[in-house]
């Protein structure tokens, strides 16, 4: 029979464990990964060509924004958070195996809770659950829902086993309703069960007015019988305490989810969960499981010295950051990314991995609309005032270090962040060159292209343009990379044409666009009156105190 696009016919491969030998719903999941295996599979693939560095300013835009959605760098949190999913999905399945009957007998317990209407009732006691489940908080931004979704990827959503005639369900992912309560949960789990497998289980029993137990007897046969690997509960902050019937009934409600359902469960939330989580770490009748995560934010530590080689460490900050940095589409980027830059884009985002990604590519717009085209400390903090306002209080928080703050605030999102990168790009669109007149070349794309390259390479803007008109009309058939020795050698002959006509005086409100340097532009950066601070004995200043010693 021809299968919905999103279902996969199951093929079958040696798990490599014998406690998960036998079992075709293990045997059908993605083999188990090692660690590099695990690094390939969740980072982000980011299309990144250095000759797009000198695109026009409206195409870096868009190479810049979609960093958004393509970057993802794994960090220890992920993996740990990777081989946990992977043990919980195989154990839960142990107990539920197609071949030696066992998945018949929780359908029929399943049957027998639903016929009379009591979760606790078996008609098979000697069935147990290998469920176990997990709770993961973290602060809004933490990476929580992202990673989890890039987890569950590298499984096949729906298998079908032809063999058995059966559609098996690796794993089902739904959110918290606005609501709060715990009876729209379960019809969230209907729905979002619908969508995937094209069934029509919400009409079926969302029209009846079922209690919540009645729900979760259903929910249990619906998970059975189409045998959930793994099933994860989004945004679990969101459940009322007073619509859902208090602390202990909230309690109840998730440990039934594992005990009876017998589908290993993920509950994601930020710290204002925490309630629910530890109620059930306290409790003596709480589900065998995982204990819970604690995302925190990035750390900025001090790297430690290898004992045997030597070397400094990289700390997963310095890599991480490292790492995002080489993603520049700026035409003055600076290619190391220096401490004090590293410590202020720290201190602004505090290593929350949303607002770091976010940082850094309003930071790039902002570079391209203004023509700095670098990112500098003062660039960080101005995007921070201006683009951040919302996630000030919990930055805030995070910086303090008090728990009680920062549970405050651990549900505030970055909002409009689509509208800000418009507003950029349009802005980028808007944007004229007042430092000076750039040459058109007769719309000549790969003129432009290498007028830009020189550019970058430090050359006169005002002398590049004769050359590469005169480069183009005498060798029009070479490409830039041909051309571009060429023009580089007439540019350093000492007979290069002389500039003729008026100097243009170079206005301080455009000094931030020049050379990294250029005094004038280190004065454009620093503080008012502060310009001497920020200047470095033996480069810009003469070594004064240097020479006194060696006088003296």
């Amino acid at each position: 029979m021809a299968l919905p696009s999103n279902f996969v016919s199951a093929i079958y491969k040696d798990p490599g464990i014998e406690r998960y030998r036998g079992n075709p719903f293990i045997e059908a999941l993605t083999p188990i990964m090692s660690v590099q295996q695990i690094k390939k599979r969740l980072t982000g693939k980011v299309k990144y060509n250095p000759q797009d560095v000198f695109s026009n300013a409206r195409e870096r835009a868009h190479e810049v924004s979609a960093l958004l959605d393509d970057f993802f760098q794994p960090i220890a949190n992920h993996l740990q958070l990777e081989e946990k999913i992977s043990i919980m999905i195989r154990g839960g399945y142990v107990g539920r195996n197609l071949v030696d009957g066992s998945l018949n007998t929780h359908m029929q317990n399943g049957y027998e809770r639903i016929m009379s209407g009591e979760l606790e009732s078996f008609r098979f006691a000697q069935t147990n659950s290998t469920a176990k489940s997990l709770s993961l908080i973290g602060c809004s931004g933490s990476g929580k829902s992202t990673t989890i979704n890039r987890i569950l990827a590298t499984y096949p959503q729906v298998l079908y086993h032809e063999k058995h005639n059966f559609i098996q369900l690796a794993y089902l992912k739904i959110e918290c309703p606005y609501d709060g309560s715990l009876k729209s949960l379960c019809l969230n789990f209907f729905r979002e069960l619908d969508q995937v497998l094209h069934t029509n289980y919400e009409d079926k029993y969302a029209k009846k007015r079922h209690s919540t137990e009645v729900l979760l007897a259903l929910m249990s046969q619906a998970a059975t019988q189409k045998a959930i690997g793994i099933l994860v509960i989004d945004e679990i902050q969101r459940l009322s305490q007073r619509r859902s019937g208090g602390k202990e009934k909230m309690l109840e409600f998730f440990v039934a989810l594992v005990n009876v359902i017998g589908v290993p469960v993920v509950m994601v939330g930020t710290p204002k969960a925490r309630p629910i989580f530890e109620l059930e770490l306290q409790s003596g009748r709480r589900s065998a499981g995982f204990g819970s995560l604690f995302w925190q934010p990035m750390r900025a530590e001090n790297p430690s010295v290898d004992s045997r080689t030597g070397e400094l460490r990289k700390t997963e900050w310095i890599a991480f950051s490292d790492k995002l940095w080489r993603y520049q589409w700026l035409l003055k980027r600076d290619e190391v990314l220096t401490d004090e830059i590293r410590e202020c884009w720290y201190d602004l985002s505090q290593g929350v991995l949303d607002i770091v990604v976010k940082l850094f590519v309003l930071s790039q717009l902002r570079a391209i609309a203004t023509g700095v085209e670098r990112i500098t400390v003062r660039l960080l903090k101005q995007v921070y005032d201006d683009e951040l306002k919302p996630v000030h209080p919990m930055l805030a928080a995070l910086r303090s270090g008090d728990a009680e703050l920062i549970n405050n605030f651990s549900d505030l999102q970055l909002t409009d962040i689509d509208k800000k990168i418009l507003d950029l790009r349009q802005k980028i669109d808007e944007l004229k060159v007042t430092k000076e007149k750039e040459p058109s070349f007769q719309n000549n794309e790969q003129a432009m292209r290498l007028y830009n390259l020189l550019l970058a390479m430090d050359c006169s803007s005002k002398i590049l343009p004769p050359l590469i008109e005169q480069a183009f009309k005498d060798y029009p058939k070479l490409t830039v990379r041909e051309l571009m020795p060429i023009v580089l050698e007439w540019y350093e002959k000492p007979d290069k044409p002389k500039v003729v006509g008026k100097q243009n005086k170079i206005q301080q409100k455009i000094w931030h666009t020049l050379d990294s340097d250029d005094m004038r532009f280190k004065f454009s950066q620093a503080e008012k009156g502060k310009l001497y601070k920020a200047l470095n004995y033996g480069d810009e200043l003469f070594d004064l105190p240097s020479w006194i010693k060696q006088v003296g």
